[in-house]
């Protein structure tokens, strides 16, 4: 499993300090930005890059995305076939795993104006753990992703 990290800068210390603890546990880890705080930066130019790089992989990667609130995040990512994301902004370990058995997301967006540093580790840690119970939830994954967001007519019916 590959895990990618994204962020502008109101994420970017808690990325940082995130990157930095999976690498000593010996994840593999692509950072897609930002590399530095900047603080007019927006947060599709990164969180699309690691986005793209899970919808290539859906199965077996997985991405952790930063901003200060994770909603916008979320909807950035959200817009990739096969990406299926989840926001996150204080511990509450049954909605995380429900976001992976049931939902088997494969994306975390993190909040982080309203988690401490080691609460966000601990709940990603958790949730990188958690495996996908498959079953009738399998059935409802396979809809989402049949889903043509452009046809909305098919949509609506």
């Amino acid at each position: 499993m590959i895990i990618h990290l994204a962020t502008d800068h109101a994420g970017f210390e808690l990325k940082e300090f995130v990157r930095e603890a999976l690498e000593k546990l010996d994840y593999e880890v692509i950072d897609h930005g930002a590399y530095e705080y900047e603080e007019g930066d927006d947060y599709p130019d990164y969180i699309k890059l690691a986005a793209r790089a899970v919808a290539e992989n859906p199965e077996e990667d997985r991405a952790i995305i930063f901003g200060g609130s994770g909603q916008g995040e979320a909807m950035v990512a959200n817009r990739f076939l096969g990406v299926r994301a989840t926001v996150y902004y204080h511990f509450n370990p049954e909605i995380i795993k429900l976001s992976r058995a049931h939902n088997n997301a494969n994306v975390l967006s993190i909040g982080a104006r309203f988690v401490s540093e080691e609460e966000a580790l601990e709940s990603i840690l958790f949730w990188l753990e958690l495996p996908f119970d498959g079953g009738r939830h399998e059935r409802r994954i396979q809809k989402i992703d049949q889903i043509d967001y452009f046809d909305y007519d098919e949509f609506l019916e």
